[in-house]
């Protein structure tokens, strides 16, 4: 893949791409009421908004900062993931994680790395999830973290745009990201939506792909 890094925005998606799966899910799984799969079903349908769901799954998860930051760490970070973020700075990329999930976990991955997040975030003498990334001048203005605005932000300033995700907060940023990696349901949705992108199963094979090691069509 040709692409001038230097000249490059890359924007990776945290849960089930950062991350190998995803975290958020994880928690619900683990100590939430099963109507979070309900919530889960009618955004995936395009029912309710991100913001919306993640708001309404967070009311449902015990609000004991501790018990989650625990069981946030039982899902394992993609091991691709620091090699690939190493060579994308080397090469003069911009890199941002871009999250629409509960926030916690990413901080906690990304800060040491000094690495630049966009997400929702908690707070956690109150217990209540805010959004400080959302977009409410955005055409649809229902998602918690707005992942076009950033993509939009880059490309202003003449900056190639990469996105690196996997899910349905992907969608919206894949519609104006120059190059996609996709994965999950979101290549699957990218499939049927006719958006040109790289299929992926780990960020090893992104890192392939970018640097020129593998041929594209390996992937399949």
């Amino acid at each position: 893949m040709n692409l001038d890094l230097a000249a490059t925005a890359v924007f990776v998606d945290f849960d089930g791409t950062v991350t190998q799966v995803d975290s958020g899910v994880h928690l619900l799984e683990r100590l939430a009421a099963p109507e979070w799969r309900d919530l889960s079903d009618a955004y995936a349908r395009g029912e309710i908004g991100s913001r919306e769901c993640v708001l309404d799954e967070w009311d449902l998860l015990p609000k004991d900062e501790a018990q989650l930051r625990t069981v946030a760490r039982e899902v394992q970070i993609d091991p691709g993931f620091v090699p690939l973020l190493e060579a994308l700075r080397g090469a003069g990329a911009e890199v941002t994680v871009v999250s629409d999930g509960f926030g916690f976990y990413a901080e906690e991955v990304c800060q040491p790395l000094g690495l630049r997040l966009l997400s929702n975030r908690i707070d956690w003498a109150s217990g209540e999830l805010e959004f400080p990334h959302e977009d409410r001048c955005c055409p649809c203005s229902t998602c918690g973290t707005c992942k076009q605005a950033p993509i939009k932000d880059a490309q202003h300033e003449g900056l190639t745009t990469v996105l690196i995700g996997d899910g349905t907060s992907d969608r919206k940023a894949a519609l104006l990201a120059d190059v996609v990696f996709a994965k999950g349901a979101l290549q699957r949705w990218c499939e049927l939506s006719g958006v040109a992108h790289t299929p992926f199963d780990t960020l090893a094979d992104v890192h392939a792909v970018i640097f020129g090691t593998l041929n594209n069509a390996e992937l399949g």
